[in-house]
């Protein structure tokens, strides 16, 4: 906002000026007075509001009929209510008294010609923007925050590109621009006046390359602001209200807030005085994860040619949920079969506008080419971070190292968005997560990242050892552990029921074992028994920061085989934690556990844990096409789900 003006006057000779509506500015009645005067009197037409500010303790307000002394702390302020219809329209006349106000010595005219100029933005959130706020370019976050929002417009609109359109140089069409926020540019005053002044549109240097406007001309959107443009005087037309579009180019990162301005400046053509300016800001909406716990859209599976009878059981079972599913031709995947390892659906949102955006990892193996080639479209955005030194990427940087919970509420604080989850060495190493993935998810600000100990499996991913599910309690979820201990506590009870000799893995092409046999080996009780301790630490880790209890925490049996360090640890059977949770139908890996009765005691034991909440699971066979690829049915699936009804601009940060 514009520091109060000063417009002198003299009772010499009419002055002429231009002030703009809603501004105040000061006239100065003491630069030129007549000899002899030492009051005065001022009145101004019906378009202004004329005040004589004076200090209430030092002086008292003239009666009737008497005049204002000419005291250096007394100051008239005018202020136009409303724009000119003509040049020179509005008047102040200050009269000059002396001989204590009872003679006229002489009086100065300010002929003004006002005009109505601002910059307007969505300041409310509200999806539309609002007229003559003031003030708007500070950001606040919270319910009742103010502060306009910018969407990256990272989808891609145009067919016959190949990037996104924040990456495109070419200009925007009418669907790209839905994708903008609105601001309106309002120049309201005689059109002489604007022969005579100037409206300049203004960006740093620095926010040149996060953000772009345009203004419609007769047949296209011609880019007015952002990349080498840093100003823009205003084309008016003898238009009062002009509409422009921006857009974001970038995402909050590590050395970039999210928060860009564009500035208003009115000045005067012959000496570039500046009569008028405002600023307003934007903030760049992050990119959001959804849960396990968010309803499922769409879901994604590779057709690698090998696994026939893994698709027809996946299918089955999506079916069930009544979700579409996308298969992934061997074509567009080159024999990768881990598409949730590749990429990583969330979304981003503004007021006007909310569309998915694929995060595609770095990883680059088979599928690299998929999420931009294929996901990328009208309305779905793509971002990707890689590491200048791509031989740094490793297995932590694969998204099935990356989960997000449900909404948390953690000592007091709470998290509506939930926190992201990273697999990390925790110091015990310095293997992490690339830095670069690492610093663009916390710039995101909504999703505050928690770190997990997962360098202790051989892949290295979270997803080994956790999962989410709905549940109808409280919070809404419950967290499924991976359990060792479970797993071993269960095979204990079936030996002392007398089935020691039930079998692991009938009718598989692999080697046999039985109850009694599992309980013996002492390398299997090691290496659980240390599996066991890194998953306590995760789960010590995750009742503080998610703000969970003990009854919020289910312990699902599982086994690991490490090596003889303990380390590198790999599932023993397939992982029955590493599921595709589609609402309340579960794809669960099917362990091949010992059957007894009939019924396999893996099976029945997770039946027992989360049906009665409502859960309905379907163990599917993957133990050829993925778990002895050390990988379960997440890692070869990924979904699209539904964004959150929470404003993520409502957070308190």
């Amino acid at each position: 906002m514009s520091e109060a003006r000063s417009i002198p006057v003299t009772y010499k000779s009419p002055t002429y000026d231009v002030c703009v509506v809603g501004i105040e500015a000061t006239i100065d009645i003491h630069r030129t007075v007549p000899s002899g005067a030492d009051s005065f009197d001022v009145r101004g037409t019906s378009s202004l509001d004329v005040v004589v500010v004076y200090n209430s303790k030092t002086l008292n307000k003239p009666q009737k009929g008497e005049k204002w002394p000419l005291n250096e702390l007394v100051k008239v302020v005018v202020s136009p209510t409303k724009a000119s219809t003509s040049l020179n329209d509005s008047k102040v006349k200050v009269d000059y008294y002396g001989s204590q106000g009872k003679q006229l010595l002489g009086s100065s005219l300010l002929y003004l010609t006002n005009v109505a100029v601002s910059l307007d933005v969505d300041v409310f959130r509200s999806g539309t923007v609002m007229r003559g706020i003031r003030k708007k370019d500070t950001w606040s976050w919270g319910r009742g925050g103010k502060g306009a929002i910018l969407l990256v417009n990272c989808d891609r609109d145009l067919s016959q590109n190949s990037l996104p359109d924040n990456e495109d140089a070419g200009l925007p069409n009418a669907s790209d621009i839905k994708d903008m926020s609105p601001m309106i540019l309002t120049a309201e005053g005689p059109d002489e006046i604007f022969d005579d002044y100037k409206v300049i549109l203004k960006i740093s240097s620095s926010d040149a390359n996060r953000l772009q406007v345009y203004q419609k001309r007769r047949y296209q959107y011609a880019n007015v602001l952002g990349k080498s443009k840093l100003s823009y005087v205003v084309n008016r037309d003898n238009l009062d209200e002009i509409p422009f579009y921006v857009e974001g180019l970038e995402f909050p990162d590590k050395d970039f807030s999210g928060l860009v301005y564009i500035d208003l400046v009115f000045q005067k053509n012959s000496d570039g005085s500046k009569i008028f300016s405002e600023k307003v800001v934007f903030r760049v909406a992050p990119w959001i994860m959804t849960p396990n716990t968010q309803k499922p859209l769409e879901v994604f599976v590779c057709n690698v040619q090998t696994n026939t009878e893994f698709l027809k059981q996946l299918s089955d079972f999506v079916e069930k949920a009544r979700c579409p599913l996308k298969m992934v031709t061997y074509s567009e995947n080159q024999g990768d079969r881990w598409i949730q390892d590749e990429m990583e659906f969330g979304y981003t949102e503004a007021p006007h506008k909310r569309f998915p955006v694929v995060l595609d990892s770095p990883r680059n193996r088979g599928l690299k080419d998929f999420p931009i080639s294929e996901v990328l479209g009208p309305d779905f955005g793509y971002v990707t971070r890689e590491p200048d030194d791509i031989a740094t990427v490793t297995t932590l940087d694969s998204f099935g190292n990356l989960e997000v919970s449900p909404p948390v509420v953690v000592q007091g604080k709470n998290y509506p968005l939930g926190r992201i989850l990273i697999g990390d060495g925790l110091s015990r190493n310095n293997f992490r997560m690339n830095k670069v993935l690492r610093d663009f998810l916390h710039a995101q600000q909504v999703q505050a990242p928690v770190y997990l100990y997962s360098t202790w499996l051989f892949v290295a991913h979270i997803d080994e050892f956790m999962s989410f599910v709905p549940a109808l309690n409280k919070k809404g979820f419950r967290l499924l552990l991976a359990s060792p201990q479970a797993c071993l506590e269960l095979f204990k009870q079936k030996q002392r029921e007398g089935h020691g000799k039930a079998v692991m893995f009938e009718g598989l092409k692999t080697k046999k074992y039985t109850i009694d046999e599992i309980l013996s080996d002492k390398d299997l009780k090691q290496s659980s028994e240390s599996c066991q301790e890194n998953i306590d630490l995760n789960r010590k880790i995750m009742k503080k920061e998610l703000g969970l209890s003990e009854e919020d925490i289910i312990d699902i049996p599982t086994l690991y085989t490490a090596d003889s360090n303990q380390e590198s640890a790999e599932s023993f059977f397939p992982n029955m934690v590493n599921m595709l949770v589609l609402g309340k139908h579960l794809g669960i890996p099917k362990p091949f556990g010992p059957i007894i009765s009939g019924t396999c005691c893996l099976e029945e034991k997770v039946r027992s844990l989360l049906e009665p909440l409502g859960l309905r699971c379907t163990f599917i066979d993957d133990f050829a096409t993925y778990h002895q690829h050390l990988g379960e049915v997440h890692c070869g699936t990924n979904v699209i789900r539904k964004p959150f009804s929470y404003n993520w601009w409502e957070s308190t940060i």
